[in-house]
Protein backbone atom coordinates (compact mmCIF):
# COMPACT_ATOMS: atom_id res chain seq x y z
CA UNK A 1 0.00 0.00 0.00
CA UNK A 2 1.70 3.18 -1.19
CA UNK A 3 1.05 6.65 0.20
CA UNK A 4 2.15 9.69 -1.79
CA UNK A 5 1.79 13.41 -1.00
CA UNK A 6 1.64 15.66 -4.04
CA UNK A 7 1.73 19.43 -4.51
CA UNK A 8 -1.21 20.76 -6.53
CA UNK A 9 0.33 22.18 -9.70
CA UNK A 10 -1.97 21.57 -12.67
CA UNK A 11 -5.60 22.35 -13.49
CA UNK A 12 -6.31 18.63 -13.17
CA UNK A 13 -4.76 18.63 -9.69
CA UNK A 14 -6.82 21.65 -8.66
CA UNK A 15 -10.03 20.03 -9.89
CA UNK A 16 -9.19 16.95 -7.83
CA UNK A 17 -8.43 19.15 -4.79
CA UNK A 18 -11.80 20.92 -5.08
CA UNK A 19 -13.79 17.75 -5.77
CA UNK A 20 -12.31 15.54 -3.04
CA UNK A 21 -14.83 16.60 -0.34
CA UNK A 22 -17.73 15.61 -2.62
CA UNK A 23 -16.48 12.02 -2.58
CA UNK A 24 -15.55 12.07 1.10
CA UNK A 25 -18.99 13.31 2.23
CA UNK A 26 -21.13 11.63 -0.43
CA UNK A 27 -23.14 9.68 2.17
CA UNK A 28 -23.49 12.54 4.67
CA UNK A 29 -26.97 14.08 4.48
CA UNK A 30 -25.76 17.35 6.03
CA UNK A 31 -22.93 18.02 3.60
CA UNK A 32 -23.36 21.07 1.34
CA UNK A 33 -21.16 21.13 -1.80
CA UNK A 34 -19.28 24.37 -2.42
CA UNK A 35 -19.93 25.95 -5.83
CA UNK A 36 -17.14 24.70 -8.06
CA UNK A 37 -16.54 27.91 -10.00
CA UNK A 38 -16.38 29.86 -6.73
CA UNK A 39 -13.81 27.48 -5.28
CA UNK A 40 -11.77 27.58 -8.48
CA UNK A 41 -11.73 31.39 -8.34
CA UNK A 42 -10.43 31.28 -4.76
CA UNK A 43 -7.26 29.55 -5.94
CA UNK A 44 -6.62 31.81 -8.93
CA UNK A 45 -3.42 33.55 -7.91
CA UNK A 46 -3.76 36.10 -10.70
CA UNK A 47 -7.20 37.42 -9.76
CA UNK A 48 -8.14 36.45 -6.20
CA UNK A 49 -7.42 39.47 -3.94
CA UNK A 50 -5.87 37.43 -1.12
CA UNK A 51 -2.92 36.53 -3.34
CA UNK A 52 -1.91 40.17 -3.70
CA UNK A 53 -0.48 40.00 -0.19
CA UNK A 54 -0.51 36.30 0.76
CA UNK A 55 0.18 32.88 -0.64
CA UNK A 56 -0.77 29.23 -0.23
CA UNK A 57 0.49 25.82 -1.28
CA UNK A 58 -2.03 23.02 -1.81
CA UNK A 59 -1.32 19.36 -1.11
CA UNK A 60 -3.11 16.09 -1.88
CA UNK A 61 -2.38 12.73 -0.27
CA UNK A 62 -2.96 9.62 -2.36
CA UNK A 63 -3.22 6.03 -1.14
CA UNK A 64 -2.85 3.61 -4.03
CA UNK A 65 -3.79 6.39 -6.47
CA UNK A 66 -6.95 7.29 -4.52
CA UNK A 67 -7.12 10.71 -2.83
CA UNK A 68 -7.46 10.35 0.93
CA UNK A 69 -6.74 13.89 2.12
CA UNK A 70 -6.08 17.51 1.23
CA UNK A 71 -4.71 20.63 2.92
CA UNK A 72 -3.58 24.18 2.13
CA UNK A 73 -0.49 25.58 3.83
CA UNK A 74 -1.11 29.31 4.11
CA UNK A 75 1.28 32.27 4.24
CA UNK A 76 -0.58 35.31 5.61
CA UNK A 77 1.90 38.12 6.34
CA UNK A 78 -0.81 40.76 6.96
CA UNK A 79 -2.07 38.77 9.95
CA UNK A 80 1.39 38.67 11.47
CA UNK A 81 2.02 42.35 10.80
CA UNK A 82 -1.28 43.31 12.42
CA UNK A 83 -0.88 41.07 15.48
CA UNK A 84 2.92 41.24 15.80
CA UNK A 85 2.84 37.45 15.69
CA UNK A 86 4.69 34.73 13.83
CA UNK A 87 2.06 32.24 12.69
CA UNK A 88 1.62 30.10 9.63
CA UNK A 89 -1.84 28.78 8.82
CA UNK A 90 -3.53 25.75 7.36
CA UNK A 91 -6.94 25.44 5.76
CA UNK A 92 -9.11 23.54 3.29
CA UNK A 93 -8.42 20.46 5.40
CA UNK A 94 -10.32 17.28 4.58
CA UNK A 95 -9.24 13.76 5.38
CA UNK A 96 -10.38 10.19 5.78
CA UNK A 97 -10.56 8.88 9.35
CA UNK A 98 -6.87 8.10 9.59
CA UNK A 99 -4.57 9.83 12.08
CA UNK A 100 -1.53 8.94 10.00
CA UNK A 101 -2.87 10.51 6.82
CA UNK A 102 -3.88 13.62 8.76
CA UNK A 103 -0.37 13.70 10.20
CA UNK A 104 1.17 13.70 6.72
CA UNK A 105 -1.04 16.63 5.70
CA UNK A 106 -0.35 18.64 8.85
CA UNK A 107 3.37 17.97 8.57
CA UNK A 108 3.33 19.54 5.10
CA UNK A 109 1.72 22.64 6.63
CA UNK A 110 4.29 22.65 9.44
CA UNK A 111 7.24 22.37 7.07
CA UNK A 112 5.84 25.08 4.79
CA UNK A 113 5.39 27.39 7.79
CA UNK A 114 8.86 26.66 9.14
CA UNK A 115 10.39 27.52 5.76
CA UNK A 116 8.60 30.88 5.97
CA UNK A 117 10.17 31.42 9.39
CA UNK A 118 7.00 30.91 11.42
CA UNK A 119 7.02 29.49 14.94
CA UNK A 120 3.32 28.62 15.30
CA UNK A 121 0.77 26.81 13.14
CA UNK A 122 -2.90 27.82 13.33
CA UNK A 123 -6.07 26.80 11.57
CA UNK A 124 -8.21 25.95 9.85
CA UNK A 125 -8.76 29.22 7.98
CA UNK A 126 -9.76 29.28 4.32
CA UNK A 127 -7.67 31.46 3.54
CA UNK A 128 -8.17 33.99 6.36
CA UNK A 129 -10.54 34.68 9.23
CA UNK A 130 -12.35 37.05 6.87
CA UNK A 131 -13.40 34.01 4.86
CA UNK A 132 -14.59 30.64 6.20
CA UNK A 133 -12.79 29.53 9.33
CA UNK A 134 -12.93 27.03 12.14
CA UNK A 135 -13.47 23.29 12.53
CA UNK A 136 -16.90 22.12 13.65
CA UNK A 137 -16.59 20.43 17.06
CA UNK A 138 -20.23 20.47 18.20
CA UNK A 139 -23.55 20.63 16.36
CA UNK A 140 -23.30 17.94 13.71
CA UNK A 141 -27.04 17.28 13.51
CA UNK A 142 -27.88 19.89 10.86
CA UNK A 143 -26.32 21.28 7.67
CA UNK A 144 -24.08 24.35 7.87
CA UNK A 145 -25.43 27.76 6.99
CA UNK A 146 -24.08 29.67 4.01
CA UNK A 147 -20.36 30.50 4.25
CA UNK A 148 -19.85 28.24 7.27
CA UNK A 149 -17.68 25.14 7.45
CA UNK A 150 -18.67 21.52 7.96
CA UNK A 151 -16.71 18.37 8.77
CA UNK A 152 -17.00 14.93 10.32
CA UNK A 153 -16.86 14.59 14.15
CA UNK A 154 -13.67 12.53 13.90
CA UNK A 155 -11.73 15.59 12.71
CA UNK A 156 -11.37 16.64 16.36
CA UNK A 157 -9.52 13.39 17.04
CA UNK A 158 -7.31 13.92 13.99
CA UNK A 159 -6.25 17.32 15.33
CA UNK A 160 -5.67 16.32 18.94
CA UNK A 161 -3.76 13.11 18.16
CA UNK A 162 -1.46 15.14 15.93
CA UNK A 163 -0.61 17.53 18.75
CA UNK A 164 -2.86 20.51 17.98
CA UNK A 165 -4.67 22.28 20.79
CA UNK A 166 -7.53 24.72 21.13
CA UNK A 167 -6.67 28.32 20.33
CA UNK A 168 -10.16 29.86 20.19
CA UNK A 169 -13.77 28.69 19.89
CA UNK A 170 -16.22 30.39 17.55
CA UNK A 171 -19.92 30.20 18.39
CA UNK A 172 -22.98 29.97 16.16
CA UNK A 173 -26.30 31.04 17.67
CA UNK A 174 -29.76 30.07 16.46
CA UNK A 175 -33.03 31.84 17.06
CA UNK A 176 -36.56 30.99 15.97
CA UNK A 177 -38.26 34.35 15.27
CA UNK A 178 -41.71 32.98 16.13
CA UNK A 179 -40.51 32.12 19.66
CA UNK A 180 -39.08 35.53 20.53
CA UNK A 181 -41.10 37.14 23.30
CA UNK A 182 -43.12 40.18 22.26
CA UNK A 183 -41.96 42.07 25.33
CA UNK A 184 -38.38 41.82 24.06
CA UNK A 185 -39.41 43.44 20.78
CA UNK A 186 -41.31 46.14 22.65
CA UNK A 187 -38.25 46.86 24.78
CA UNK A 188 -36.11 47.33 21.68
CA UNK A 189 -38.70 49.78 20.33
CA UNK A 190 -38.19 51.85 23.47
CA UNK A 191 -34.41 51.63 23.04
CA UNK A 192 -34.76 52.74 19.42
CA UNK A 193 -36.79 55.76 20.49
CA UNK A 194 -34.11 56.67 23.04
CA UNK A 195 -31.39 56.36 20.39
CA UNK A 196 -33.25 58.80 18.17
CA UNK A 197 -33.15 61.41 20.94
CA UNK A 198 -29.35 61.07 20.78
CA UNK A 199 -29.34 61.57 17.03
CA UNK A 200 -28.73 57.88 16.29
CA UNK A 201 -30.90 56.44 13.54
CA UNK A 202 -31.10 52.77 12.57
CA UNK A 203 -32.30 52.23 9.02
CA UNK A 204 -32.41 49.67 6.24
CA UNK A 205 -29.97 50.08 3.39
CA UNK A 206 -31.38 51.79 0.34
CA UNK A 207 -32.38 49.62 -2.62
CA UNK A 208 -31.55 52.52 -4.93
CA UNK A 209 -28.19 53.31 -3.33
CA UNK A 210 -26.99 49.85 -2.41
CA UNK A 211 -23.46 50.45 -3.71
CA UNK A 212 -23.12 53.66 -1.70
CA UNK A 213 -24.45 52.08 1.47
CA UNK A 214 -22.27 49.01 1.01
CA UNK A 215 -19.20 51.24 0.78
CA UNK A 216 -19.84 52.38 4.37
CA UNK A 217 -19.36 48.88 5.69
CA UNK A 218 -15.67 48.62 4.86
CA UNK A 219 -14.70 51.42 7.23
CA UNK A 220 -17.11 50.30 9.95
CA UNK A 221 -15.94 46.69 9.77
CA UNK A 222 -12.28 47.56 10.00
CA UNK A 223 -12.98 49.86 12.96
CA UNK A 224 -15.55 47.77 14.83
CA UNK A 225 -13.54 44.54 14.76
CA UNK A 226 -10.04 45.99 15.16
CA UNK A 227 -9.49 44.69 18.72
CA UNK A 228 -11.02 41.25 18.19
CA UNK A 229 -8.95 38.09 18.38
CA UNK A 230 -7.87 36.91 14.94
CA UNK A 231 -9.05 40.06 13.17
CA UNK A 232 -7.29 41.24 10.05
CA UNK A 233 -8.52 44.35 8.19
CA UNK A 234 -9.97 43.77 4.76
CA UNK A 235 -7.87 45.20 1.98
CA UNK A 236 -9.99 47.34 -0.31
CA UNK A 237 -9.70 44.74 -3.08
CA UNK A 238 -10.86 41.97 -0.74
CA UNK A 239 -13.82 44.02 0.42
CA UNK A 240 -14.91 44.84 -3.14
CA UNK A 241 -14.66 41.16 -4.10
CA UNK A 242 -16.84 40.12 -1.15
CA UNK A 243 -19.27 42.97 -1.73
CA UNK A 244 -19.76 41.97 -5.36
CA UNK A 245 -20.61 38.43 -4.24
CA UNK A 246 -23.02 39.53 -1.52
CA UNK A 247 -24.85 42.14 -3.58
CA UNK A 248 -26.15 39.29 -5.74
CA UNK A 249 -27.99 37.65 -2.86
CA UNK A 250 -28.67 40.18 -0.09
CA UNK A 251 -32.19 41.37 0.64
CA UNK A 252 -32.30 45.03 1.76
CA UNK A 253 -34.95 44.18 4.38
CA UNK A 254 -32.26 42.30 6.29
CA UNK A 255 -29.38 44.78 6.10
CA UNK A 256 -29.18 47.71 8.52
CA UNK A 257 -26.92 50.64 9.20
CA UNK A 258 -26.80 52.88 12.30
CA UNK A 259 -25.89 56.54 11.78
CA UNK A 260 -25.16 59.46 14.05
CA UNK A 261 -25.73 62.73 12.20
CA UNK A 262 -25.41 60.82 8.89
CA UNK A 263 -22.09 59.27 9.97
CA UNK A 264 -22.20 55.44 9.96
CA UNK A 265 -21.42 53.95 13.39
CA UNK A 266 -22.63 50.37 13.00
CA UNK A 267 -24.12 47.85 10.62
CA UNK A 268 -25.72 44.44 10.43
CA UNK A 269 -25.85 42.17 7.37
CA UNK A 270 -28.09 39.13 7.10
CA UNK A 271 -28.04 36.92 4.04
CA UNK A 272 -30.43 34.23 2.84
CA UNK A 273 -29.20 30.74 3.60
CA UNK A 274 -28.49 29.64 0.04
CA UNK A 275 -27.32 26.31 1.43
CA UNK A 276 -30.98 25.26 1.51
CA UNK A 277 -30.66 25.10 -2.27
CA UNK A 278 -26.98 24.20 -2.67
CA UNK A 279 -27.35 21.06 -0.56
CA UNK A 280 -29.17 19.55 -3.56
CA UNK A 281 -26.54 20.73 -6.05
CA UNK A 282 -24.52 17.66 -6.96
CA UNK A 283 -20.75 18.19 -6.75
CA UNK A 284 -21.15 21.98 -6.70
CA UNK A 285 -21.89 22.35 -10.39
CA UNK A 286 -24.34 25.04 -11.48
CA UNK A 287 -24.93 23.49 -14.89
CA UNK A 288 -27.18 22.22 -16.23
CA UNK A 289 -29.79 22.50 -13.44
CA UNK A 290 -28.08 24.17 -10.50
CA UNK A 291 -28.49 27.68 -11.86
CA UNK A 292 -32.25 27.16 -12.15
CA UNK A 293 -32.45 25.88 -8.58
CA UNK A 294 -30.73 29.05 -7.39
CA UNK A 295 -32.88 31.34 -9.52
CA UNK A 296 -36.24 29.84 -8.63
CA UNK A 297 -35.43 28.64 -5.14
CA UNK A 298 -34.25 31.88 -3.55
CA UNK A 299 -37.78 33.06 -2.75
CA UNK A 300 -38.51 29.80 -0.90
CA UNK A 301 -35.59 30.02 1.53
CA UNK A 302 -36.76 29.89 5.14
CA UNK A 303 -33.56 30.58 7.08
CA UNK A 304 -31.08 33.45 7.18
CA UNK A 305 -27.61 34.01 8.57
CA UNK A 306 -26.46 37.10 10.44
CA UNK A 307 -23.16 37.40 8.61
CA UNK A 308 -21.79 40.45 10.39
CA UNK A 309 -22.87 42.87 13.09
CA UNK A 310 -20.62 45.54 14.51
CA UNK A 311 -20.70 48.90 16.24
CA UNK A 312 -17.65 51.15 16.46
CA UNK A 313 -16.14 52.01 19.82
CA UNK A 314 -17.88 54.89 21.54
CA UNK A 315 -21.33 53.76 20.43
CA UNK A 316 -21.43 50.34 22.05
CA UNK A 317 -23.58 49.43 25.07
CA UNK A 318 -26.22 51.92 23.94
CA UNK A 319 -28.63 49.35 22.54
CA UNK A 320 -27.81 49.59 18.83
CA UNK A 321 -27.11 45.84 18.65
CA UNK A 322 -30.47 45.09 20.31
CA UNK A 323 -32.30 47.26 17.79
CA UNK A 324 -30.51 45.51 14.92
CA UNK A 325 -31.59 42.10 16.23
CA UNK A 326 -35.14 43.22 16.90
CA UNK A 327 -35.53 44.72 13.43
CA UNK A 328 -34.28 41.53 11.80
CA UNK A 329 -36.63 39.38 13.86
CA UNK A 330 -39.59 41.58 12.89
CA UNK A 331 -38.67 41.34 9.21
CA UNK A 332 -38.17 37.59 9.55
CA UNK A 333 -41.71 37.26 10.83
CA UNK A 334 -43.02 39.27 7.87
CA UNK A 335 -41.12 37.06 5.41
CA UNK A 336 -42.08 33.78 7.13
CA UNK A 337 -38.46 33.07 8.03
CA UNK A 338 -38.39 30.15 10.47
CA UNK A 339 -34.81 30.41 11.74
CA UNK A 340 -31.78 32.69 11.90
CA UNK A 341 -28.16 31.92 12.69
CA UNK A 342 -25.74 34.53 14.03
CA UNK A 343 -22.18 33.42 13.36
CA UNK A 344 -19.49 33.31 14.10
CA UNK A 345 -19.06 34.96 17.49
CA UNK A 346 -15.82 34.74 19.47
CA UNK A 347 -16.32 32.89 22.75
CA UNK A 348 -14.65 35.82 24.58
CA UNK A 349 -16.83 38.51 22.99
CA UNK A 350 -18.89 39.03 26.13
CA UNK A 351 -20.98 41.94 24.87
CA UNK A 352 -22.07 40.27 21.64
CA UNK A 353 -22.74 36.93 23.29
CA UNK A 354 -24.93 38.61 25.89
CA UNK A 355 -26.81 40.61 23.25
CA UNK A 356 -27.67 37.42 21.38
CA UNK A 357 -28.73 35.61 24.54
CA UNK A 358 -30.93 38.58 25.43
CA UNK A 359 -32.56 38.29 22.00
CA UNK A 360 -33.52 34.69 22.71
CA UNK A 361 -30.75 33.03 20.68
CA UNK A 362 -28.97 29.88 21.83
CA UNK A 363 -25.59 28.40 20.92
CA UNK A 364 -26.18 25.42 18.63
CA UNK A 365 -22.85 24.94 16.85
CA UNK A 366 -19.26 25.46 17.98
CA UNK A 367 -16.22 25.80 15.73
CA UNK A 368 -12.60 25.69 16.82
CA UNK A 369 -9.35 27.24 15.68
CA UNK A 370 -6.39 25.05 16.63
CA UNK A 371 -2.75 25.94 17.15
CA UNK A 372 0.58 24.21 17.64
CA UNK A 373 4.05 25.45 18.48
CA UNK A 374 6.65 24.70 15.81
CA UNK A 375 9.70 25.30 18.00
Amino acid sequence: MSIVCKVVETKKDLKAFIDFPHDLYKDDKNYVPEIYIGQRSMFDKKSYPYYKHGDACLFLVYRDKTIVGRIAAIHHPLYNEYHSSNAGFFGFFDCINDVGVAGILLEKARQYSLKKGYTTLMGPTNHTTNETAGMLIDGFDSPPMIMMTYNFPYYVDLMEKNGLQKEMDLLAYYVTPQKVEKKSLALSDAINARLKTKGIVVRKISVHAIEKDAAMFEEIYNNAWEKNWGFVPFTHEEFVYLKNDLVRIIQPDFVYVAEKNNKPVGFMICIPNMNEILIHNKRGRLLPWGIFRLWFGKSKIKTIRVLAMGVIEGYRKQGIEAVFMSNVIKEALKHNITGAEASWILENNTEMNQSLLNAGAKVYKTYRIYSQSLV
